[in-house]
């Protein structure tokens, strides 16, 4: 097991035995850095490197898949032979210009948070609360954007405007062998349903039009305006120990509104159907969640959704934290030395002490020792 364990055993003089951890491990367990002040480039960078090759990584993923043709061969219905009636008008929307361009949904996802972050800064003043949401941001937006074009790829389906860009012409159904959609024209019920061989129009729009779901534009507003809104939460205090102002409240809420406009707005332009926008909104959702847990200590528990995270040390409950200030309120103490907080142990920031011997979790309210705080 010593092969494995990083750890090499000595026996000095006296016969007992020692252990010694070796320099690999030693480089990787150094210091814990302080999040009280702003590190160098090189500090930053190497406690960030992993991360930005991740999201460089992700992001050529994404833009390959997104560049891809659709995967499934799909089949649809265009006319009855005898009526000429369209078989779903569901599929025969007109192309109309979008609303809200993806390129402009996905930088107001991404701009608009970090200027509240930024904004934040007035009061906050910390280099790695902005770090931390930052990041966190980015997190978010990558990996939901990544989830939703490998659906899209795999599964997507029929916008509203498809028959329009299909342009379909039924002589050029073809059941001949080399030929994608071989065996699948003329098929179904009645013979009514054909694959995209049949279609005339500009091929880029045709596959666009044939990954419907999830909404891109959904997607992107979530995970961005969900992050910012969680974001505002923890530093504002609204569901926390006092009541706040209304225009808290909206603050919070604001951002929301924001992604379900931008959403909405793919069912006007009839660009998406009801459900890929409900889709990309989940995606966006849970992206955003996951998120804001991985960078902040906790999203609801209102004592410490606030507190960026540390990469280098456990976030100690007992202890306090350096950024146990780090709010924009300054609503019954916080903010300010921690009086927001003093019913809670006495935790202001600073280290607790707890007597020699004493027992795990000794002068913790029972909440802490529960754990009740992570959630």
């Amino acid at each position: 097991m010593a092969l494995f364990s990083g750890r090499r055993k000595a026996r000095p003089a006296n016969g007992t035995t020692t252990t010694t951890t070796s320099p690999r491990r030693a480089r990787r367990t150094r210091e814990p850095y302080s999040m009280a002040q702003r590190p160098g480039f090189g500090t930053w960078l190497r406690l960030t490197a992993l991360d930005l090759i991740t999201m460089a990584i992700l992001g050529a993923i994404g833009l390959g898949v997104y560049w891809a043709k659709p995967a499934p061969t799909r089949s649809f219905a265009v006319t009855y032979p005898t009526t000429g009636e369209i078989v779903y008008p569901i599929f025969a929307y007109p192309v109309r210009p979008e609303i809200v361009p993806i390129w402009a949904a996905a930088l107001l996802a991404a701009l608009v948070p970090i200027a509240v972050i930024l904004f934040c800064q007035i009061r906050v003043r910390s280099f790695w609360d902005v770090n931390n949401g930052v990041i966190g941001l980015l997190y978010s937006l990558i990996t939901a954007a990544v989830f939703q074009v490998f659906v899209k790829w795999l599964i997507g389906g029929l916008r509203p405007h498809f028959l329009d860009v299909c342009k379909p012409d039924l002589s050029k159904a073809s059941n001949s062998q080399g030929v994608v959609g071989s065996g699948l024209n003329g098929v179904g019920y009645q013979q009514l349903y054909y694959t995209r061989e049949i279609c005339t129009g500009d091929e880029k729009q045709i596959n666009d039009s044939l990954e419907s779901m999830p909404s891109g534009h959904s997607t992107a507003a979530f995970a961005g305006f969900v992050f910012l809104s969680l974001y505002l939460n923890g530093k504002l205090k609204v569901f926390s120990n006092y009541h706040p102002a209304l225009w808290k409240l909206v603050a919070v809420y604001a951002p929301i509104l924001g992604a379900c406009l931008i959403a909405g707005a793919l069912t006007i332009d009839e660009f998406h159907h009801w459900y890929d926008v409900l889709a990309g909104g989940i995606i966006g959702t849970v992206m955003a969640f996951s998120a804001y847990r991985m960078t902040y200590a906790s999203i609801w528990d209102w004592r410490i959704n606030h507190i960026p995270l540390n990469r280098s040390a456990a976030f100690d409950m007992v202890a306090g934290h350096e950024l146990a200030e780090a709010v924009w309120t300054r609503k019954v103490g916080w903010g300010m030395g921690g009086a927001g907080r003093a019913h809670h142990g006495g935790w202001n920031g600073s280290r607790k002490e707890v007597p020699s011997g004493a027992p795990v979790g000794a002068g913790v309210p029972a909440a802490h020792v529960r754990g009740d705080h992570m959630v």
